[in-house]
């Protein structure tokens, strides 16, 4: 199994919107990504509230199959449009991506 775990901090206004409605939006529409893409195991989607100097705003954290199924997410046209829309609204991106043997970590 593959964990993929993305953070961003979020520009304070974008796309006419601020900074808690494009973390709305941007939730939105990854959760909507559920069901959508083949080898996606699970999908969650947090808004930061503890608002420190070193918190991110928005955390996306996923399971695929295997790396192919993770490969595949990455230019899936559903998955592209939601990339097109973050790419818009943030301001720092942090990733990890690793795997692990089923429910071990």
């Amino acid at each position: 199994m593959v964990k993929h775990i993305v953070m961003w901090r979020l520009k304070d206004y974008a796309l006419g919107r601020d900074k808690a409605a494009n973390a709305r939006l941007v939730k939105s529409e990854l959760e909507a990504l559920r069901g959508k893409i083949p080898g996606m195991l699970a999908i969650e989607v947090g808004i930061d509230f503890s608002a420190t100097e070193s918190s991110a705003d928005v955390v996306l954290y996923s399971e695929f199959e295997s790396r192919a199924a993770l490969d595949a997410y990455h230019t899936h046209p559903a998955h592209e449009a939601v990339k097109s829309l973050v790419g818009e609204v943030r301001s720092d991106r942090c990733l990890v991506d690793y795997e692990t043997q089923g429910n071990a970590d």
